[in-house]
């Protein structure tokens, strides 16, 4: 189906998972601050300031992950210059980067068009993100971590159980990708975590679709808890056992809600 400029914003649906293209108003807000690391937030701080082709990628990108074009938007490789303000050469160097990172199907002299995901693609995704994230937390574990870093995340873990009490999921989900980010790149593995954000970055609009269908978010703040505890206490085993818990735990409900739909 193709869908021009103007349904970019005109709140139509997107897909299943019921995530919704914002309308004018939307995208006049603030981009909130984005967090860094293995679960970083789209954002378009800096764009302005980059060479044309970086502008298209990350532009493109917030745009799709954003779902401001969604999954079935097809458009020409004009129009899509158009959109941005940009010549064709960067616009086409920036699709092909996101063909490779499985975001958009490109056709040549028929334009582009977002790719959806299905609940098996997530699934491969969710196995291969905790997966590695497990192996991050066991790393940070092994290598111990400073009293400071705990007390860090010690604060990040009260400000998401105090999200949680507020029944707040859209500042808790924030925290939550905070604290993974953070724990996560205490692993001291740089290759891991980028590995994890490409993996982070093919998941996050199912996890946007889902964030105020989730139920209390109770268990995982007790799970948190006791994650960072075995870290702290350099428990490696118990670590990697907790995280492979939680995040098995995590994935369940995730695809439960996204096979479900919205209420």
């Amino acid at each position: 189906m193709r869908q021009d400029r103007d349904n970019e914003a005109g709140g139509e649906p997107l897909d299943a998972a019921g995530v919704r293209a914002p309308t004018d108003n939307a995208r006049r807000r603030p981009v909130p601050p984005a967090v860094t690391g293995a679960r970083g937030r789209p954002s378009l701080e800096g764009v302005a300031d980059m060479p044309a082709r970086e502008r298209a990628y990350h532009e493109l990108k917030f745009r799709i992950m954003e779902g401001r074009l969604p999954p079935g938007t097809t458009l020409l490789e004009a129009e899509v210059a158009n959109l941005l303000g940009l010549s064709r050469t960067p616009v086409r160097e920036a699709l092909i980067k996101l063909e490779e990172e499985g975001l958009v199907d490109v056709r040549p002299r028929h334009g582009i068009s977002v790719r959806a995901q299905s609940i098996d693609d997530l699934s491969d995704i969710y196995d291969v993100f905790s997966t590695l994230e497990v192996k991050a937390v066991e790393l940070a574990a092994r290598r111990g971590i400073e009293t400071n870093d705990g007390r860090r995340l010690s604060g990040i873990l009260d400000q998401l159980e105090r999200a949680t009490q507020r029944e707040d999921p859209v500042r808790w989900s924030h925290l939550d990708d905070q604290f993974h980010s953070e724990l996560v790149s205490l692993s001291g593995n740089n290759r891991l975590c980028a590995t994890l954000r490409q993996y982070w970055d093919q998941q996050y609009r199912a996890r946007m679709a889902i964030v105020h269908m989730r139920p209390s978010t109770a268990q995982s703040d007790r799970e948190h808890r006791a994650i960072l505890q075995a870290v702290v206490e350099r428990d490696i085993r118990r670590a990697a056992h907790l995280h492979q818990q939680h995040r098995d735990r995590a994935d369940r409900l995730a695809l439960e809600l996204l096979r479900r739909g919205p209420a």
